[in-house]
């Protein structure tokens, strides 16, 4: 067994935890952030906390082996005075919406190869994909996952605002959605990529321009000049 506690009540905690309560070869506990008093002893201290907060958490923490989650924050700016690594799952949380952890990526990093392969076994109890990652690479991984998810859905977002504006039913767009999430699957994602500023189809351009909000229209030329720019004969 695995002798594992983590730190944190957010939806990573959450969802780790309750991956973890399920596993038969890990022992969990999970405790507040706020509540660093009696840490119970563990092989694997994991602070899941926000990034702001891992510096203050870690240095309060005795254990001998202390993680923690995050895509950007470095190891070596744990706290703790002892032996140091990252679990960082490469997915978004949210905590209404279940996690199949064998789909999940875990990007794994320690200062020892011991503690590398106990961090290894820990994600094998509950996933399959498991990487090697250094904290530069999990930065520039981290950075990328922002285009690929945050800013994404915050276009799905502003879909959904001019469907609304409209009285248009968002869902929709839901085929679409799911078709250009399935193409790049099998194609680059320049290659996926079509509509009219690909096509530099200036009148719909404009037409699209009229339809929308000020703030809508900063984004959508942004985008469109970025599109047009990289679909450019070398």
């Amino acid at each position: 067994m695995i002798s594992t506690v983590i730190i944190g009540n957010g939806n990573v905690a959450h969802h780790l935890d309750k991956a973890f309560l399920k596993a038969k070869t890990i022992d969990v506990i999970k405790i507040n952030s706020r509540n660093l008093s009696n840490i119970p002893k563990a092989d694997i201290t994991i602070i899941a906390v926000s990034d702001n907060a891992i510096e203050e958490v870690s240095s309060k923490i005795e254990n001998s082996f202390v993680v923690h989650t995050s895509g950007s924050f470095s190891m070596d700016n744990l706290q703790n005075k002892t032996r140091k690594g990252v679990f960082y799952m490469l997915q978004t949380f949210s905590r209404d919406k279940e996690i199949d952890f064998s789909k999940v990526p875990f990007c794994l990093e320690a200062e020892t190869e011991k503690d590398y392969i106990l961090l290894e076994k820990l994600a094998k109890s509950i996933g399959n994909k498991i990487y090697n990652i250094t904290t530069e690479q999990r930065k520039t991984l981290h950075v990328a996952a922002v285009f690929v998810n945050n800013f994404t859905n915050h276009l799905y977002k502003i879909g959904a605002d001019i469907c609304d504006t409209n009285n248009v039913p968002f869902e929709i767009l839901q085929p679409l959605i799911d078709e250009t999430a399935s193409k790049i699957k099998q194609l680059k994602p320049a290659s996926a990529q079509t509509g009219p500023a690909v096509r530099n189809d200036t009148e719909t351009i404009k037409n699209h321009l009229d339809l929308l909000s000020k703030e809508q229209q900063t984004i959508y030329k942004i985008l469109t000049k970025s599109i047009q720019k990289s679909n450019k004969p070398e």
